[in-house]
């Protein structure tokens, strides 16, 4: 707390220093790029999020960010963590937010997999083929579901062409990793044919186990040295897609295919496959009738498999998911100063997770989730109104959801009115200062596995027992900001509560099972229990930079802590620890190169059912790149050094800290060019 509150004092003092400082606000627009963040409404950039707090990863910092999962590309970013379950699953961890309350979409459309159940399952979502990541928060996530208390992450890969390039234009780029010996390989295509816009990716990546500092686990060293057992990643994925473009605006589809097959890193040494196919619709029409500037529809389907194997190659569970979205929205000329969009929501869904031995579930209490179709449909309005120096932004969103579980389960069937809204001002009190101030209730029907698991789930090695009556959750948060967002220096400061009515947490009372939920002190399963209690969440969070993406010198420093408690059952599980750390880099003519230091404090505020406090850790990591033309054609050879110091890094987030550390010292290399 002390570098915290250090960060901050060096905020305000940075602003009083550089108020007069208008030249220096005025250079420093001529360098940094405007970047538009497509999941918002208003296609706002990144610094007017103040409201809707936002990151936008793209470029230089995209690609030396870039990790196996989406989780290890964000884990460094403000107020974000990663569950970190091997090197093949992590998924973003948004303020002590997890699982089903962090919403990932893929070019505004949710991903439909099933990485919200658990922490072993990897996002479909490929990162190295992303033009950019966002995350964002605030009243604008209310576009996207009541999936979104935490927040939305989008990643973006343009792979429904909206504009004609009048020549073929992409990116390709191959790296190489001395630590899990990974070869990865991806590329970026558009191109146009008349009035056709097309478009091509792909990615191919291969990773055996990785390094470690020691033992997997440092109290049993039976387990592994040296490298962590069965914690490699293979991956492939492939997207087309093609638009009629016209001045009116245009119409595309497009259709991609994942197949990825990973290790879990625990004693059993099961593993995953995991398949996806994937197809879009979308259209934008641009002023359609009366006063309305632009009508947008976006139609997906998503045929999702994957199967959890014992060491031995026999699968154990399978679990599938046919999903369907549909988005409508209209976006309104001004109206009495208002600007906003208003819209529509469908999501179907046939979700199920059984023993491969049985596809139907009929009447098997061991079934892990039984088949269950989810129906909801949602209405949502989001505005915005300038009054003077103050901007004002507000949300709403009413939706209606079904659960449907097969009828020969037994279960009951549970439907969930939610009613969510937000509202926010920020005042800019001066050119480039702005202080914000947001409060937000939002509501968040109990997830399919939380109301109806009944069986061993064998990657975590539980067996997860639903509560067909949990009740809806109702989250309560206020978020105050103040940030500095012109001039060579800026900065942020972040401080917010989340009280959650109802929340919904899986805990344990170290009862060992067999797989059909029978207790056995030999049993290979932890019986693990979906229960409700109110939490509150508590965070503050500061960032202050210099020159991030100009030339010559520059610097950022930060830091981030949260704390989740239940009502009268001491903290919430898997919560992030308090993080600070800092950067510098120089970039002239074709080099650039960086140096990263981030400390995470010991994580020993645990869960009554926790055992094991993740140590603190120091993680350095370092980068150098220069680029040359060949025939026009620039061509980046770079380098990337990953936890320099060597460190065994156990993060507080990860239900494997005990037993599965992240990797050790690591180099990689690779080359991309763009045309």
């Amino acid at each position: 707390m002390i570098a915290q509150r250090t960060l901050l004092a060096s905020a305000v003092l940075s602003a009083l220093a550089s108020l007069s400082n208008s030249a220096l606000a005025q250079e420093q627009e001529k360098i940094l790029p405007s970047v538009v963040v497509t999941a918002s409404p208003f296609s706002n950039e990144e610094n007017a999020q103040i409201m809707a707090p936002a990151k936008v990863l793209y470029g230089d910092e995209l690609r030396e960010k870039l990790g196996n999962s989406l989780g290890d590309t964000l884990s460094q970013e403000l107020g974000v963590s990663a569950s970190a379950f091997g090197a093949g699953a992590s998924r973003p961890i948004i303020r002590g937010m997890e699982g089903p309350r962090v919403k990932i979409l893929q070019n505004g459309m949710s991903v439909m997999d099933a990485s919200s159940l658990s922490n072993d399952h990897a996002v479909v979502g490929e990162s190295a083929t992303a033009r950019q990541i966002e995350i964002l928060r605030g009243p604008a996530a209310l576009l996207y579901g009541s999936g979104a208390i935490g927040g939305v992450v989008n990643i973006v890969n343009d792979r429904i062409p909206t504009i004609l390039n009048s020549k073929p234009t992409g990116e390709a780029e191959a790296r190489f990793g001395t630590a899990d010996k990974m070869k990865n390989g991806s590329f970026s295509i558009d191109g146009a044919a008349g009035a056709i816009g097309l478009h091509v990716d792909g990615n191919a990546r291969d990773a055996d186990d990785y390094k470690i500092p020691g033992y997997a686990n440092a109290s049993d060293p039976a387990q592994g040295s040296g490298r962590l057992p069965n914690s490699y990643a293979r991956s492939n994925s492939v997207g087309f897609g093609a638009s009629y473009i016209q001045d009116w605006g245009y119409i595309g589809a497009s259709v991609g295919a994942d197949d990825n097959r990973y290790g879990i890193p625990t004693e059993e040494k099961s593993y995953i496959t995991q398949k996806q196919t994937r197809y879009d619709v979308a259209g934008l029409i641009k002023n359609p009738f009366g006063n309305f500037e632009s009508f947008r529809f976006k139609l997906g389907y998503t045929d999702y498999k994957h199967t959890e194997n014992l060491e031995d190659g026999t699968p154990a569970t399978e679990f599938k998911n046919k999903a369907s979205e549909t988005r409508w929205e209209l976006t309104h000329k001004p109206l009495a100063g208002w600007r906003g969009t208003f819209g529509l929501q469908t999501e179907n869904s046939e979700f199920s997770a059984l023993p491969v031995d049985d596809d139907h579930g009929h009447g098997h209490s061991h079934a892990t989730v039984p088949v269950t179709k989810s129906q909801t449909i949602a209405g949502f309005l989001v505005e915005e109104r300038d009054f003077g120096p103050v901007r004002a932004s507000a949300g709403a969103r009413i939706e209606s959801v079904k659960r449907r579980p097969d009828a020969a389960s037994g279960l009951v069937q549970r439907d969930f009115n939610l009613g969510s809204y937000s509202l926010g001002g920020l005042w800019t009190f001066t050119q480039g200062y702005g202080l914000g101030l947001t409060a937000s209730v939002a509501q968040r029907a109990p997830a399919i596995e939380e109301l109806y698991s009944n069986g061993p789930h064998e990657s975590t090695a539980t067996y997860d027992i639903g509560d067909a009556n949990l009740r809806k959750e109702t989250s309560r948060n206020i978020e105050l900001s103040l940030q500095k967002t012109e001039g060579l220096l800026r900065w942020k400061a972040n401080a917010y509560q989340n009280r959650v009515k109802n929340y919904v947490y899986g805990r344990t009372d170290g009862t060992m099972v067999d797989d059909h939920g029978d207790a056995d002190p030999t049993g290979e399963f932890l019986q693990r229990f979906w229960s409700q209690n109110d939490a509150t969440i508590r965070g503050l969070e500061a960032e202050v930079s210099y020159n991030l993406r100009g030339n010559g010198f520059s610097w950022r420093t930060f830091a981030d802590t949260s704390r989740g408690t239940l009502s009268g059952a001491g903290n919430l599980p898997l919560q992030p620890t308090t993080r600070f750390g800092g950067e510098i880099g120089y970039r002239e003519g074709n080099w650039r190169s960086g140096l990263k230091v981030l400390h995470a404090e010991k994580q020993n505020r645990l869960a009554s059912f926790e055992t094991y406090a993740a140590p603190s850790y120091t993680q350095v990591d370092a980068n150098l790149s220069y680029t040359q033309n060949f025939q026009s054609t620039p061509i980046t050879w770079f380098a990337i050094a990953k936890n320099l110091l060597n460190e065994d890094i156990r993060l507080s987030t990860s239900v494997l800290r005990e037993v599965a550390p992240l990797s050790g010292r690591s180099l990689i290399v690779g080359v991309r060019t763009s045309f």
